[in-house]
């Protein structure tokens, strides 16, 4: 099997509990069990992390950066999502 059969597969590290997975980087293994693996010993050697998860690359959809508009511009019209809308009790204080 060359290095070109191995399939890719998308690196996500959650750093600790409460937080988000972030993407981390990408390995090439020949399955999911054997990602984990590599996963674990390229990017958390330092015992980072409390979660990982690998996608295969060719799972994954992105959009293109050029429907920048058509994907992100209907957000500003919707003024109720944006927390300047809200007004903040004092008692609540510093958030």
């Amino acid at each position: 099997m060359t290095r070109n059969q191995i399939p890719l597969w998308e690196v996500f590290i959650r750093p600790r509990n409460g937080l988000a997975h972030k993407h981390c980087g990408s390995v090439h293994a020949a399955d999911e069990v054997m990602a984990l693996q590599a996963a674990r010993d390229v990017y958390t050697r330092r015992g980072e992390g409390t979660s990982i998860w690998v996608v295969p690359s060719a799972a994954i959809t992105a959009s293109d950066p050029e429907n920048k508009a058509e994907n992100f511009e209907p957000a500003l019209s919707k003024v109720y999502r944006h927390p300047t809308f809200y007004e903040i009790p004092e008692e609540v204080g510093h958030m």
